[in-house]
């Protein structure tokens, strides 16, 4: 008998170290131990944001203030990611066993009298199970995925090789990263999607931006596009979109991604577009836990560990909401990112980074903007950020929100001269 069961080896894995130091017996159910840190590590965001970064220089290379010519070595830089992943692998499964956490390779599977091992068929009991098995890509109807020239984020990110174009379906995080991406190392980068605008969830000023960004980078931009079909013929990728054929090297299909729920093999938890839980990530069956995509709330993985080590307290007697829209949530394109966490509120000002002293240090900065937002007694609610690194500046309105801080609180912060930074004092200064 076990106080806790974690199922799935990706940011799950936080709640188990913590409730095992706190002397709580835990096994992590895991199918492959050598994909612990789960998709995020391997297929996601530690590999992506490594090709990300190393393009962004390239980029920067480009401007036309060096002399020579520059390339990506794309294969050798997949040989340092991999071992990147590699180290970081080791450096979980070593925290699991010193925090004395049980591994066990198997699939395990929520049943009515507790956790069934498929491959050593036996079930474990456990005092509180927690899911955490992660999400998958959504193929859309119609499109033959086939791992080769039809691929998702997982097969893009392994490619040793630029392609000479390649065609991307959705302009959610997956997608633009990856036009970006691509379009900088040299590819013919045709990016689709199904509306007038790449999103309908940025402000209207910051999707103006990022169109005229990715359009100044090369890609082509191709709106109020669905693609109906799609097939590999000879080593080419025919797609019917909207009636018409189109041609393309390679298809990336990034059009979101989907929970996890296979695991559930009991009625008594309740499943919809993911597995259902309350606000504390407790499912319809007493005891048993759903966090990070599965759940289908927030797919990030740091708001996967922040819902596993929610979930790791209320073991533990600590018992707290954990409010979502308080995590910040980024996407890295290139040369300037975006960032947005909390909410609008009734208030807000906006500051141009083109209007500080250190505009124009970096590639396409002068597209960049800070906005926030506050309510009416003058707390700030949220902010969008389009500017370098975004995904770093948006940490200090995380810790306002969690600190409840106002305008006035936060204007007495000196932000250092000169950095990109100093946008947020700006925009907190018009304010009225």
């Amino acid at each position: 008998m076990y106080d806790v069961i974690v199922i799935g080896g990706g940011l799950g894995y936080a709640a188990a170290i913590v409730l095992s130091k706190a002397g709580k017996k835990v096994a992590l159910i895991e199918k492959n131990l050598e994909h612990l840190g789960g998709t995020c590590l391997h297929n996601g965001c530690i590999p992506s944001k490594n090709l990300l970064h190393r393009a962004k220089t390239l980029l920067e290379l480009k401007e036309g203030f060096f002399d020579g010519e520059v390339s990506l070595n794309l294969k050798k830089l997949q040989n340092h990611i991999s071992k990147i992943i590699t180290s970081h692998t080791k450096a979980v499964k070593n925290q699991l066993l010193m925090a004395k956490v049980e591994l066990i390779e198997d699939e395990g599977y929520v049943t009515d009298d507790g956790v069934l091992l498929k491959n050593q068929n036996k079930t474990l009991q456990a005092k509180y199970i927690i899911i955490a098995d992660g999400s998958k890509p959504r193929i859309p109807e119609g499109i033959e995925y086939d791992g080769k020239r039809i691929i998702t984020s997982k097969e893009a990110l392994e490619l040793k090789n630029a392609p000479k174009e390649i065609t991307i379906y959705g302009s959610g995080a997956i997608g633009l990263e990856m036009a970006s991406f691509f379009s900088v190392i040299g590819t013919k980068v045709n990016l689709l999607y199904r509306h007038s605008n790449i999103s309908k969830k940025f402000p209207q000023i910051i999707t103006e931006k990022l169109e005229e960004q990715l359009k100044n980078i090369g890609v082509n931009l191709m709106p109020n596009s669905e693609i109906k079909e799609a097939i590999t013929e000879h080593s080419k990728v025919i797609c019917n979109i909207n009636g018409k054929e189109f041609s393309t090297d390679y298809l990336l299909v990034a059009a979101g991604r989907v929970p996890k729920t296979d695991i559930v093999q009991t009625d008594k938890i309740k499943i919809q577009k993911g597995i259902v839980t309350d606000e504390y990530f407790q499912t319809t069956m007493p005891n048993v836990y759903a966090v990070g995509d599965c759940n289908g709330k927030l797919m990030l993985a740091h708001a996967a560990r922040a819902q596993a080590l929610n979930v790791a307290n209320q073991i533990l007697g600590k018992k707290e909401k954990l409010i979502l829209e308080n995590i910040p949530k980024f996407i890295y394109t290139l040369p300037l990112s975006y960032a947005n966490i909390g909410t609008k509120g009734v208030k807000e000002a906006e500051f141009p980074i083109n209007y500080l002293g250190i505009a124009g240090s970096l590639y396409g900065d002068e597209l960049g903007i800070v906005k926030i937002y506050a309510d009416e007694e003058n707390f700030i609610t949220g902010a969008d950020i389009l500017a370098p690194n975004a995904e770093e500046l948006i940490g200090i309105f995380s810790s306002a929100l969690a600190a409840e801080v106002d305008i006035d609180t936060l204007k007495k912060a000196v932000f250092p001269h000169p950095t990109y930074s100093e946008a947020i004092d700006r925009a907190l200064r018009r304010f009225r």
